[in-house]
């Protein structure tokens, strides 16, 4: 009688495992626009269902990278509404309107170490912290001006400016991409050298376009929310052209 008990109950808890490590399943488009509305990033997997390539993967990368919520989707109609002619991993991603597809047939080895990869290097959000994994999905999103904030990690006012520019992006989505540049990490000193500054002059305020090679500082002063979004504003409606570069180091990539 115990023995069958603690089989019962061995499982049980094995079920109820399973059920834990399942991802959401997205029955409809209206499921799917709800679940990318969210969050800032999310990932569907669109599969055909849990045992198809790149299922448990996905299972396995999701675990590991948490502060990306993951769903499934195992529905043509609502594949089709996505463009997607075939088995896809796609990350949606607000800051860009951005959409990343990773085709399973034309993935040469799929693992979860290259999911999570995948995730980390497109992940993208409102406010971006500037490193050598998010670099990627920064320059090669089609978005190719930055606003830039320069701030040391530590520093009274870094959380707070972080937040602040983080709420002010979704008001430039698609014209900006948001990224905040830690000057207290020794590997960004010549991200702060382009812009002609030293760890002891942040926090600063940048925009750096990608299009035609050129930067401008905000200049000193207070960070506040109504600055930063006529800077912005003064970018987008040519006012910044005639303004005097900020003095730099030769081109380098930040």
């Amino acid at each position: 009688m115990l023995i069958t008990l603690f089989f019962s109950l061995l499982v049980s808890s094995v079920i109820a495992a399973e059920k834990d490590s399942a991802l959401p399943r997205l029955t409809d488009t209206k499921a799917a626009e709800a679940f990318i509305d969210s969050a800032e990033v999310v990932v569907i997997g669109f599969l055909e269902g849990e045992e198809s390539p790149g299922y448990q993967e996905l299972v396995s990368a999701a675990k590991r990278v948490d502060s990306v919520p993951v769903a499934i989707c195992t529905e043509k109609e609502v594949q089709a509404d996505y463009s997607l002619s075939s088995d896809t991993i796609t990350l949606f991603r607000k800051a860009d309107n951005h959409q990343e597809n990773l085709v399973i047939a034309t993935t040469k080895k799929l693992e979860a170490d290259g999911l999570v990869n995948f995730i980390t290097i497109n992940e993208v959000r409102y406010i971006t912290e500037y490193n050598q994994v998010t670099a990627v999905g920064l320059f090669n999103s089609e978005v190719k001006t930055h606003l830039l904030l320069f701030a040391n990690r530590g520093n009274k006012e870094y959380t707070e400016l972080k937040e602040r520019l983080g709420a002010l992006a979704p008001e430039f989505t698609g014209k900006f991409l948001f990224v905040l540049i830690n000057g207290a990490v020794k590997s960004n000193s010549r991200s702060l050298g382009y812009f002609g500054l030293k760890s002891q002059d942040l926090p600063r305020v940048g925009i750096y376009d990608g299009s035609s090679d050129m930067k401008w500082l905000l200049p000193a002063g207070e960070i506040s929310t109504e600055r930063v979004r006529e800077f912005c504003q003064s970018f987008l409606q040519g006012e910044l052209k005639e303004v005097k570069q900020a003095e730099a180091e030769a081109k380098t990539e930040l």
